[in-house]
């Protein structure tokens, strides 16, 4: 997510703070918000499935693999 997103998601905060939104900004604020959750779901999916857990007996459990639906390439 670009910086100029997260700046318009807290203008738009602010404003609707201080004087309130017209329609148009409340669905503009509504819709970069649903973007920026997205970001952030995709962004922790990437890194969950990347991890990979070292079991008691020495062998190694990757956990995209496992719980993930990663594919081996």
């Amino acid at each position: 997510m670009k910086q100029e997103m997260i700046d318009r998601i807290n203008t738009l905060y602010h404003k609707s703070k201080s004087v309130g939104l017209t329609e148009e900004e409340k669905a503009e604020q509504a819709a970069l918000r649903k973007e920026y959750i997205e970001a952030i779901r995709t962004n922790m999916r990437a890194n969950l499935n990347n991890i990979s857990i070292q079991e008691k007996d020495g062998s190694i459990t990757d956990l995209g693999k496992k719980y993930g639906n990663i594919k081996e390439v």
